[in-house]
């Protein structure tokens, strides 16, 4: 709806009557595919034994329903993309790109909620006297923390007959005292629906979970909302804005709030000379905006130009 109102007030050079064609595409080939080969590329070749696991199954490189894309790939699928779609319909291609690079920051803003509401990529531990920190069971496993989930599962099984007959038929004892040794997916798709039903289980759990930082919403509103919201305004007060100007605003952006955000985190993977792997690609993100700014102040053509005669 964003682009087509932009198309329909001449902010936008493609046609009202192939918006939706161009968002669709864009969606799959862009973002999608973007969004796949970069984490591919980005996590997991890097991770140890990477290569290896493709080789041996290259259907691990669609896995999406195994989890895996990343937000650089996606935003660079869509520059990509829109470089195709702007030289096949002989189109500014940074005119093209300004009105998806306003509108994507939308992507990432549903894309951090749903990373919210599903409990994955949250942030660092922070106290828990925060009224903002959030709990997320899968951080009892995900990050090493194998004797808070020992103990919150004892706690548990004392806490409800139903989850002590679930960790008693699933689960064997570990260690020198009766700890629990469940596998995350047990845990996440058989133990979190027992608990969620009775408030006592749900409680041995969360005093033993630590409070973090909700980075997925942090994210989703400072890359996606407030980005969006100064990019939608600045190109609709400034209609002979220079092509480029709004991409190259994005990227910078966006970089920077990713940067910022990255450091309360918890890192996904290895760090790269001193910074995570978030930071690292979006220092590339910051140069690659400078470019953008810098061809739009070389060209210095606009819309209006491009639809003046001569």
């Amino acid at each position: 709806m964003i682009l087509l109102r932009l198309s329909r007030k001449k902010l936008w050079p493609i046609e009202e009557l192939k918006v939706g064609d161009a968002v669709t595409y864009t969606a799959i080939f862009g973002v999608f595919l973007g969004g796949r080969i970069g984490y591919v590329l980005f996590y997991m070749l890097p991770r140890p034994g990477g290569l290896d696991r493709i080789l041996e199954d290259p259907i691990t490189i669609i896995a999406v329903w195994e989890g895996g894309m990343a937000s650089h790939g996606g935003i660079l699928g869509i520059m990509f993309f829109t470089l195709f779609y702007a030289w096949k319909h002989k189109l500014s291609w940074l005119a093209v790109g300004d009105g998806f690079a306003i509108v994507a920051p939308l992507g990432v803003f549903f894309g951090r909620m749903a990373n919210f509401i599903n409990g994955e990529l949250y942030g660092t531990i922070t106290d828990e006297k925060n009224w903002w920190a959030v709990k997320f069971p899968k951080s009892l496993y995900e990050n090493g923390y194998s004797d808070n989930l020992q103990k919150g599962l004892q706690q548990a099984a004392i806490s409800n007959d139903t989850a002590g007959e679930f960790l008693k038929d699933r689960v064997r004892l570990v260690g020198d005292y009766d700890g629990y040794d469940l596998s995350p997916q047990a845990f996440e798709q058989e133990f979190l629906p027992i608990a969620r039903e009775n408030p006592d289980v749900m409680q041995a759990l969360a005093d033993h979970t630590p409070a973090r930082h909700p980075s997925q919403l942090y994210e989703g509103i400072l890359e996606g909302l407030v980005i969006f919201v100064m990019l939608y305004l600045i190109r609709v007060r400034f209609t002979k804005l220079w092509h480029g100007v709004i991409s190259g605003g994005f990227f910078i952006l966006y970089a920077i709030f990713r940067i910022g955000v990255e450091n309360v985190r918890e890192p996904d993977s290895e760090k790269i000379i001193g910074v995570t792997k978030g930071q690292f690609y979006s220092f590339f993100m910051i140069a690659i905006g400078l470019a953008f700014l810098a061809w739009a102040w070389k060209s210095k053509r606009s819309l209006r130009d491009d639809i003046a005669p001569g």
